[in-house]
């Protein structure tokens, strides 16, 4: 993601520490958090990405720093200087934009109308409370993405195996045999894995933007813990991007 991204829309972003949850609506300390939340930066580097006065800068990082939403630690290039990183957890941001317009009373008829499968009614309601916080400005995919992590985890001990082939598999007959999709290994260099009958997007409106965060946060999980490594997923392609399945790529953190 460019770090120089668009900021013009205005919205909230939601942090937890130990000592309660932050709202933070101020725009220099979004941006500064949105940048921060791609990866460790030097204060050099915070004012040149922000465009703020070294000042500026300065006080709103310290004022993070105090309520444990951000932490520095020495630059080892530079004793000198301190490098920048986001200790707290990131739960998603409000926005009092509509992202999405849809009457849910269709989705809801369309399920009353049919044959009344459980599989379906779970599919429901995942879909109409997600769709219903969207339609609020509320966004929760890292909180998805977070608790895709965990379940990754303990997945993994039921999936794992040496060889990645077998791995994918595994992971394969895991998602079809809990109707999460079908998954295919597209090629391993860089590792790319799709996703068709989604269940987390496939029945989500178009959004615009990739919308598995659930899934991506399984995968990092599995490979993760597969190749002993810090990896990062993206999702290329999704249902909700108006694609007809999803795609993820899984690279090492330094090539993501």
């Amino acid at each position: 993601m460019d770090k120089k991204e668009n900021f013009n829309e205005m919205h909230i972003e939601l942090f937890s520490t130990p000592e309660g949850i932050y709202a933070i609506n101020s725009p220099v300390r979004v941006k500064i958090l949105s940048m921060l939340r791609q990866g460790e930066l030097s204060f050099d580097q915070l004012v040149e990405l922000s465009g703020k006065a070294k000042s500026t800068v300065s006080v709103h990082l310290k004022r993070m720093a105090d309520e444990g939403i951000i932490g520095s630690k020495t630059d080892p290039l530079d004793a000198r200087k301190k490098i920048f990183f986001i200790k707290s957890e990131y739960l998603g941001k409000l926005s009092g934009k509509k992202v999405v317009t849809e009457n849910i009373d269709n989705y809801v008829s369309s399920y009353i109308d049919g044959e009344g499968d459980p599989y379906e009614f779970f599919r429901l309601i995942f879909h109409t409370i997600r769709v219903s916080l969207i339609n609020q400005g509320i966004d929760i995919d890292p909180i998805l993405y977070e608790a895709g992590v965990k379940v990754g985890k303990t997945l993994y001990k039921k999936v794992k195996d040496p060889d990645i082939n077998k791995l994918a598999e595994n992971i394969a007959l895991f998602w079809e045999s809990h109707n999460l999709g079908h998954v295919k290994i597209k090629k391993l260099e860089p590792l790319t894995i799709d996703v068709s009958d989604c269940f987390e997007c496939q029945s989500l409106p178009i959004l615009g933007r990739p919308a598995c965060a659930f899934d991506s946060g399984i995968l990092k999980a599995v490979f993760s813990a597969h190749f002993n490594d810090e990896l990062v997923v993206n999702e290329t392609k999704c249902y909700a991007m108006g694609d007809n399945y999803c795609s993820f790529t899984i690279k090492n953190i330094q090539n993501g």
